[in-house]
């Protein structure tokens, strides 16, 4: 039986960690695994020859777009600027790859090199959670879901931003084969067999996501936001908006995007986290000054983090 044939792909301006990420899982010999069909591991692009990485040295690419009508799985460790759009003849050489049977993988930006390819149009991606709104806008028959570190649907898997590749990776090894073998290639490259959440707990979650402050609703979410350990209702702040409660909730879902009720519950939220991070707190002193039951906290703060307060304190406390 031959390899698994990988191939990666290369552009000028390439990310150096994401191709890193997928060398060192695929590229490096592991003998003392002992398994049928291992990785073969080949770096191709465009145009071989040097190309420039995002550091200021080059990376030496010895292989053609060739090399994809041969690969059984074929990845795009990130695209360079997801402004700029991706050359034909790539775009052409994944789609002969996928519809040959080759499984095709994108870690982080490299999601938007296989949504202008059609391979994403139906099915559900991720991406890193900062592009993830332009890869909704840009595409809309794709479902992007911005909260996890990767999506397998089978013949395209998507990875979230840089370090999630790692995930990825993983994911595909334990899917080729079993359990085992990738705990045991985790082990030697001294990380998680499998990480626990997604990646709404790594993004940026601004503590005012309001409309500005000359705005009824904008007065309003100020009045929230210093009284988020009580008990609010929408009648206070519609109240203190000087609006009635049905012209509230529409100025308010249209100024925000959500009800007053579930923008609420997401400050709290990132309020808690933040106390998390900052404080030795309790999380039943710190569910009480975000102004949550216990138990609501940790429902609410899962939903929202993917993982339970107590986890996410042991990752980020400062």
């Amino acid at each position: 039986m031959h390899p698994h044939r990988i191939a990666c792909l290369a552009f000028d301006g390439l990310a150096p960690f994401e191709l890193a990420t997928v060398a060192e899982v695929f590229a490096v010999p592991r003998p003392e695994l002992d398994v049928d069909r291992w990785y073969r591991f080949e770096l191709c692009a465009e145009t071989p020859g040097p190309h420039r990485a995002v550091g200021g040295f080059d990376i030496v690419v010895h292989h053609g777009l060739d090399r994809l009508r041969y690969a059984d799985t074929v990845i795009v460790p990130g695209v360079p600027d997801v402004g700029r759009a991706v050359s034909p003849a790539v775009l052409d050489a994944l789609r002969t790859a996928h519809a040959r049977g080759a499984r095709v993988v994108s870690i982080c930006s490299g999601a938007f090199a296989l949504a202008a390819a059609g391979l994403l149009d139906g099915r559900e991606a991720t991406t890193h959670w900062r592009h993830a709104g332009l890869l909704q806008e840009r595409h809309p028959e794709v479902t992007v879901n911005a909260s996890v570190l990767y999506v397998d649907t089978g013949s395209v898997v998507t990875g979230a931003g840089t370090a999630a590749g790692i995930d990825v990776c993983l994911h595909l090894v334990r899917r080729d084969h079993g359990t085992e073998v990738a705990a045991r290639v985790a082990r030697r490259m001294v990380v998680a067999a499998h990480r626990e959440g997604g990646q709404a707990q790594f993004a940026e979650h601004p503590v005012n996501r309001a409309p500005s402050s000359d705005d009824p609703v904008g007065s309003a979410v100020r009045y929230a936001l210093e009284r988020l350990h009580r008990r609010l209702t929408v009648d206070e702040l519609a109240a203190v908006a000087h609006l009635s409660v049905r012209q509230f909730e529409r100025r308010f879902a249209d100024a925000t995007g959500l009800p007053p009720g579930r923008w609420i519950t997401g400050e709290r939220v990132s309020a808690g986290a933040a106390l998390l991070e900052s404080t030795d707190q309790a999380v039943e002193a710190v569910a009480d000054r975000v102004g949550l039951t216990v138990a609501g906290f940790r429902r609410h703060f899962r939903e929202a983090m993917g993982v339970s307060p107590s986890a996410y304190r042991r990752q980020y406390r400062r």
